[in-house]
């Protein structure tokens, strides 16, 4: 059943979302007109392909159709007839299969205990033995010093796509050797990879995700990549980040501190992810 919004209902919710869209996004679209890289908040827009205009059209989600939304006619996923906008079922026929496979994945992490012993050692796994330094930053430790902390701890990352990233020699390092076959066994709601990821599936679900909980997934992913980045071993103190030296006892206490904070705002939002998919599924 579709609740219709006539447009006095729908476009201050429209307008709404543009604002917080242009709040959260003005730091990066400042910075992109002046040419000026940031190693640590451009990586969401680098490394996840949704674009700022595409974050600035708002989608209502299933269930609701937007009279006198005329624009929406032209927008994929959409369907306008009879004056109102609804959301396309033939979209969630064709990408049935996707969406399964993204609530497959969402259903599973959430079953699982969270772990909070991995201190962020991915990053270091990533220029352990390299010369080359991917942020193009230096390093707080130096490449020896940075070395030393990866061969001393215990590498236990369970996320695939952080592990793509390893460096060879660290590899062999990992107690787990993850694949994207094993992604939904392993993914586990400690890993800040997986919560930032929830902005991924969020955006490969629209325009069927609601704009609101698209863009909780994004204000979380945006917290979560700057303790990504603390922790790494990158120095980012001239950027005003203050590290956090998980190489001692008091470091690891606070990274692992942070990542029960973001596991606890992830929860609830990976939850809505995957009842979103089941609702899809359902209709199709």
């Amino acid at each position: 059943m579709t609740v219709v919004l006539d447009p006095a209902d729908w476009q201050p919710l429209q307008e709404a979302h543009a604002s917080r869209v242009d709040a959260l996004l003005a730091d990066h679209l400042d910075r992109r007109r002046r040419g000026e890289k940031h190693p640590v908040e451009d990586f969401l827009f680098t490394y996840y392909p949704t674009r700022p205009k595409q974050l600035r059209v708002w989608h209502p989600g299933p269930g609701v159709g937007l009279r006198g939304a005329q624009s929406y006619e032209a927008k994929r996923g959409y369907l306008y007839a009879d004056d109102v906008a609804r959301l396309d079922p033939a979209e969630v026929t064709r990408r049935a299969d996707s969406i399964a496979w993204i609530g497959k994945l969402l259903s599973a992490t959430a079953s699982r205990q969270p772990q909070f012993g991995c201190f962020g050692l991915h990053e270091w796994a990533m220029v352990f033995r390299s010369d080359e330094i991917r942020h193009d930053w230096p390093l707080r430790l130096g490449a020896e010093g940075t070395d030393q902390v990866v061969k001393s701890s215990k590498i236990a990352c369970s996320h695939f796509d952080a592990f793509r990233f390893f460096t060879t020699p660290a590899r062999p390092l990992n107690i787990l050797q993850p694949t994207r076959e094993s992604q939904p066994a392993l993914e586990q709601g400690g890993c800040l990879h997986a919560n930032m990821d929830l902005y991924k599936w969020s955006t490969k679900l629209m325009p069927f995700t609601p704009s609101s909980l698209l863009l909780d997934c994004f204000e979380l992913a945006k917290d979560i990549r700057t303790l990504d980045m603390r922790a790494s071993p990158y120095d980012f103190a001239t950027l005003g980040y203050s590290p956090v030296e998980i190489e001692t006892p008091a470091g690891k206490a606070q990274y692992a501190a942070a990542q029960r904070t973001f596991a606890d705002r992830a929860r609830p939002l990976r939850q809505q992810l995957a009842d979103l998919c089941d609702q899809l599924l359902q209709g199709v």
